[in-house]
């Protein structure tokens, strides 16, 4: 197009330069019938490139309604936080996530409007340990180090380091800064000393053997003291310099402060989100046959009607499965002991059974149905 523009332009201005009669000079028509051609050329072109563009955009729109669905209707349980008492669960869920994140004055909202009571100790709490993770992730240690010294024999009763490491990432970070602060590197290993005793074996290992913290590595930093001339990052040491100590110590506190305080290390509407997110797809895919009348009984019972691969990360129980009925136990049919060992579920025992004798499936043991005792996971 921009051709055809310079083209018309340049016969029009060589055409105001030349004075002549109303009839047009040979020379003229000739320039406006190439100009002519040229633009019919271009707008053909353009019309062909616009057919193709147009047909991939309606490809892309026959794709999203193929693959994507707004009716939910057969695989979405809307009756389940009917009940008052799912309902408050749900909503302190919410709550406890926008606690676990920091954001107060949401979770105060939240909670107004639900009805939910969130206690001062409860606000307290959640927001310390933000603090605490934000001054972590800006690399400042000062505020875990002082938590983890207050709660160091309930760290230890959980065989948790998390304060030896996170003094040993304070003198790591204190030896990179090089020989100009050898006297405060020095002044401050002495907050090894609760870690440092050797003790004769045999003998009580206190909060040094509940944490675990090795001697040699304690050893290993003293060692590092011989190359603040040089600079740890020319010394056998350098592995001492690794950026993932940060990102670990993060997890741990988190992981350890959470265990202290009885909750997930996760929020549980976060991985409640997650796993719906992994198990949606499969029951996408078989919504034409939950749709149908035989099966149209799956919901009615706790269990969803597959089974789905949420990874290890997101098994918080223990689950049996009855070897006989290939069925998992509930709290109405749970898993029974028998007197060999093996162990079935309950639907299984009385079926089995043949009034007051039972064998079991497995050996040739007989025994009574009423000496089997039920196991609790």
């Amino acid at each position: 197009m921009e051709d055809v523009k310079t083209h018309f332009t340049s016969a029009s201005e060589n055409g105001e330069e030349e004075t002549h009669s109303f009839e047009p000079l040979p020379r003229e028509m000739l320039a406006l019938s190439s100009g002519v051609q040229r633009a019919k050329d271009a707008a053909t072109k353009l019309s062909q490139d616009h057919k193709e563009l147009h047909g991939s955009v309606s490809k892309i729109g026959k794709a999203i309604d193929r693959n994507f669905t707004c009716d939910f209707t057969a695989i979405v349980k809307g009756e389940l936080f009917q009940d008052p008492d799912k309902s408050r669960i749900l909503n302190d869920v919410i709550c406890e996530h926008f606690l676990r994140d920091g954001r107060l004055d949401i979770a105060e909202k939240t909670a107004e409007e639900a009805g939910v009571y969130l206690s001062t100790e409860q606000k307290t709490r959640f927001a310390e340990l933000h603090y605490i993770v934000s001054a972590l992730r800006e690399k400042n240690l000062e505020p875990a180090i002082e938590w983890a010294k207050e709660h160091r024999e309930k760290l230890a009763l959980i065989n948790s380091d998390l304060e030896f490491k996170l003094i040993r990432l304070c003198f790591i970070d204190l030896l990179k800064q090089g020989y100009a602060k050898q006297a405060e590197i020095l002044q401050f290993a002495r907050n090894f000393s609760p870690f440092g005793h050797q003790y004769k074996r045999g003998e009580s290992f206190s909060l040094a053997s509940v944490a675990r913290c090795s001697f040699s590595d304690i050893q290993q930093l003293m060692g590092c003291l011989l190359y603040l001339r040089v600079g740890i990052d020319k010394s056998p040491y350098i592995s001492m310099l690794n950026r993932d100590f940060w990102k670990d110590i993060c997890i741990q506190f988190t992981r350890d402060a959470s265990a202290l305080l009885g909750l997930s290390v996760e929020s549980p509407l976060s991985i409640c989100i997650k796993v719906g997110c992994q198990a949606f797809p499969c029951f996408h895919n078989i919504k034409q046959v939950m749709q149908k009348t035989n099966v149209s009984q799956v919901w009615k019972k706790d269990e969803i009607p597959i089974e789905i691969d949420i990874g290890d990360e997101c098994r918080f129980h223990s689950v049996f499965s009855c070897p006989i009925l290939k069925q998992p136990t509930t709290e109405t049919n749970p898993a029974m002991r028998l007197v060999c060992g093996h162990v079935i579920s309950k639907e299984a025992l009385n079926k089995i059974s043949n009034g007051n004798k039972l064998k079991c499936p497995y050996c040739p043991v007989e025994q009574s149905p009423g000496d089997a005792k039920q196991v609790h996971f």
